[in-house]
């Protein structure tokens, strides 16, 4: 079986094609910088350089393939980013079938059902449906909220003991670590593909409100953190505040609106084939707690 990975450097693909080397299987990497993917070529993974919006590299990755697993880039830098998601999701998925891959794997979000004026993840339907209309074999993950995000939060933690989010102060949703997404991939890999288009959920151990996480993240991390909800308001202000450019800016929003409107609740029933073993409490106890040991460092260097 031979694989094809789009983002071979990200948290998930590398893992991905870090497992299906361990487990023998061929793994072709897309990259526009080969420098961050040395490892994996130095292990047998054969790169095709350059761009995943260029036909003719997505041609050379995929022909004599059996597998895609695809992730939607986070490019956010990019003023037509939805536009640009949604066309290079459709190459890829008519490319894939040109070249008679059997199965894709798409990585998507709770939520993604959404669709439309949604930010980012109103993108997702779409990418999801270019699948689906161009494969016979295809598996979207709707993955919950990445528990690495809360990395993002450890200046607020160590000045203010405090994680500022747009997540609904009282609604329970799935988090999950992205080592367990990248597992949940593999095994779907490396398994008799299923025919037809599914939709699964990956939810982590169980559903959180933000102010349960938080306190997860105390005890994990040893240290009082709280959440606060903030406003849509309070949100672009912090944006315009860290020169966060308007089309990033009026996108997020977009999002953030869709979020506490409840729009992007998560469709997909909780069962324990969706259920991942990470809890918040050990990520924060191995991959935050050490973060924030060493940002508390560099800090007090600083002064």
């Amino acid at each position: 079986m031979r694989t094809v990975i789009n983002t071979p450097s990200g948290k998930i693909g590398a893992v991905v094609a870090e497992k299906l080397l361990d487990a023998g299987k061929e793994v072709t990497i897309i990259s526009r910088h080969p420098q961050k993917v040395t490892a994996l070529f130095k292990r047998g993974a054969r790169l095709v350089e350059g761009s995943i919006d260029d036909l003719s590299v997505l041609d050379t990755a995929m022909k004599g393939a059996d597998a895609l697993f695809w992730v939607t880039p986070p490019d956010y830098q990019r003023p037509d980013f939805v536009s640009w998601v949604e066309a290079i999701a459709t190459t890829a998925a008519a490319t894939a079938a040109n070249n008679k891959i059997k199965h894709a794997v798409v990585l998507s979000s709770a939520g993604a059902q959404a669709g439309a004026k949604a930010g980012p993840l109103g993108a997702l339907l779409t990418v999801e449906n270019a699948f689906k209309n161009a494969l016979s074999q295809v598996t979207v993950l709707r993955a919950g909220f990445f528990m690495e995000n809360f990395l993002n939060d450890i200046p607020t933690i160590i000045n203010s003991s405090t994680i500022y989010g747009y997540l609904p102060i009282g609604e329970k949703i799935p988090m999950v670590a992205t080592s367990d997404i990248a597992q949940k991939v593999v095994d779907i890999l490396l398994a008799k593909p299923q025919k037809g288009f599914h939709i699964e959920g990956i939810h982590g151990p169980e559903h959180l409100t933000p102010t349960l996480a938080a306190a997860f993240i105390s005890q994990g991390i040893g240290m009082p953190v709280k959440y606060e909800e903030i406003t849509t308001n309070q949100a672009r202000k912090g944006m315009q505040e860290t020169g966060t450019p308007n089309f990033i800016a009026n996108m997020l929003i977009e999002m953030i609106t869709a979020v506490k409107a409840g729009k992007t609740y998560t469709a997909e029933p909780r069962t324990p084939d969706t259920t991942t073993p990470t809890s918040l409490l050990e990520f924060a106890r191995t991959i935050i707690k050490p973060a924030v040991e060493i940002e508390s460092r560099k800090k007090l260097v600083r002064k």
